[in-house]
C-alpha cells in the first residue's frame, strides 16, 4: 500500500487481510466484503471533505485524473488493489469509492487449488493450456477473479516469451522479465492525446509479442484481439465479462457487430471459432465462494453456431445431507487440439480422468 497516501479510517480495513473489498457509498456509509459476504464497516469519514481529499490524493499521486471534466477514474496500487472512484454529481450521496484487494495469501495456481477455486486435475489441464499456446478466454462476472487466475496463469509463460498486456487501468502483475505493460490514456483538457485499447492493440502487433495479453475485453478491441489471434499470435488469453461461457461469447460477437463493419453474424461467429480454443468460466456460488464452474472448448461451427463442448463443469453432489460442489470432467470429446499438447508431452489422456 501507497505509504504516502493517508487512508484515514479505513487503514486499518485496507490492512485487515481477511477484507477482500471495501465499498465507500458515501463518507458516512461503507461497506466491506469479508468472508465472501458483504456487512457494514464500523468506520466511517468525518465529513465529505475528508473523502474527497482522499480521492483527489490518490489520484494525483498516481498521475490520474479526476475531477468535474473525468468524474471516475481507475488505478491499480503497486500491491495489487484495484480503485475506482465516481464524484457527484454523477454519484448522488455523494463520492463513491471501492477498493478491491489482491489477496497476499495467493501466491501460486496451488493456492488456488486450496480456496477451492479448481482441482490439482483441472489446474494441471490448464496449465498444460497455457505451456501449449492455447487461445483463452477467461470469463465471469466482476471481482470473481478472473484476474487474479489469470496472474497466477502467467507464472507458466516460457521464461523466454516477450509477454505484452493491454489494460484500461494497468492491473496485471506478470512474474516474468520480458512484459511490457501497455495502459490507455484520456484526452488532456482539450481533447487531445487520448490512446484507446485499439490504438494499444495495434501497437502491440508491432512490438514482437510471443504472446498478448487483454485485460478486459469490453468494445470496439474485440475485433482487433479477434484479428490478432488469427495472424498466429498464439497463447493469447482475454478477459470478458459474462454469466455463462456461451452467453461470454454472444457478447464478443455483439461487441463486433456494434462496429457496424461489413460482417455478418455468421461471418463474427465463424472468426470466434477459428480463433478462440478454451473458455475459462469463473462464478460466485451462494456461499460467497469463488469456483471455476466451466472450462469449455470451442470447437467449431454447427448449423451455423458455435459448437461447444464442456471439458469440465462444477457438479454438486449430496452428501450427509451437504452439498458439495466438485469441478468434473465432463467432455463428450477430446478437445480438437488435445492430441498436439499430447505430441507435445505436456497432456495425457488421464487429464479428463474422474
Amino acid at each position: 500500500m501507497d505509504k504516502t497516501i493517508n487512508f484515514g479510517p479505513i487503514k486499518k480495513l485496507l490492512d485487515d487481510p481477511d477484507i477482500s473489498e471495501i465499498m465507500i457509498n458515501s463518507f458516512d456509509k461503507i461497506f466491506i466484503e469479508k468472508n465472501g459476504k458483504k456487512i457494514p464497516a464500523e468506520s466511517v469519514f468525518k465529513n465529505v471533505g475528508e473523502l474527497d481529499a482522499l480521492i483527489e490524493s490518490i489520484f494525483a499521486t498516481h498521475n490520474k485524473r479526476i475531477g468535474q471534466d473525468y468524474p471516475y477514474a481507475d488505478l491499480c496500487l503497486e500491491d495489487g488493489t484495484r480503485i475506482n472512484a465516481i464524484i457527484s454529481p454523477l454519484s448522488r450521496f455523494g463520492s463513491a469509492v471501492t477498493f478491491r484487494k489482491f489477496s497476499s495469501k495467493i501466491k501460486t495456481l496451488d493456492d488456488l487449488v486450496k480456496l477451492g477455486m479448481l482441482n490439482h486435475k483441472a489446474a494441471d489441464f490448464l496449465v498444460a493450456c497455457v505451456k501449449g499456446k492455447v487461445n483463452m478466454i477467461l470469463s465471469g462476472g466482476t471481482g470473481v477473479g478472473k484476474t487474479t487466475l489469470l496472474q497466477m496463469l502467467s507464472q507458466y509463460f516460457a521464461f523466454d516469451e516477450r509477454v505484452v498486456t493491454i489494460e484500461d487501468a494497468a492491473e496485471l502483475k506478470i512474474s516474468k522479465d520480458n512484459v511490457v505493460s501497455l495502459e490507455t490514456r484520456l484526452p488532456d483538457r482539450d481533447g487531445r492525446g487520448e490512446v484507446t485499447l485499439r490504438d494499444l492493440t495495434k501497437n502491440a502487433l508491432r512490438m514482437s509479442p510471443d504472446r498478448l495479453i487483454f485485460g478486459e475485453i469490453r468494445g470496439a478491441e474485440a475485433v482487433d484481439m479477434l484479428q490478432a489471434m488469427s495472424m498466429g499470435n498464439t497463447g493469447a488469453i482475454g478477459i470478458i465479462h459474462g454469466n455463462l461461457p456461451k452467453e461470454a461469447m454472444t457478447r464478443l460477437e455483439s461487441m463486433v457487430l456494434m462496429l457496424g463493419l461489413n460482417l455478418s453474424s455468421l461471418e463474427i461467429r465463424k472468426m470466434i471459432s477459428n480463433t478462440i480454443n478454451l473458455i475459462v468460466h469463473v462464478a460466485r456460488l451462494h456461499d460467497g465462494n469463488r469456483r471455476i464452474t466451466h472450462i469449455t472448448e470451442v470447437r467449431g461451427m454447427k448449423n451455423e453456431e458455435i459448437f461447444f463442448n464442456d471439458l469440465f463443469t462444477l457438479q454438486e453432489t449430496n452428501v450427509a445431507g451437504r452439498t458439495l460442489s466438485e469441478l468434473k470432467s465432463a467432455f463428450q470429446y477430446y478437445p480438437l487440439f488435445f492430441s498436439r499438447l499430447e505430441e507435445e508431452g505436456l497432456v495425457s489422456a488421464n487429464a479428463f480422468s474422474i
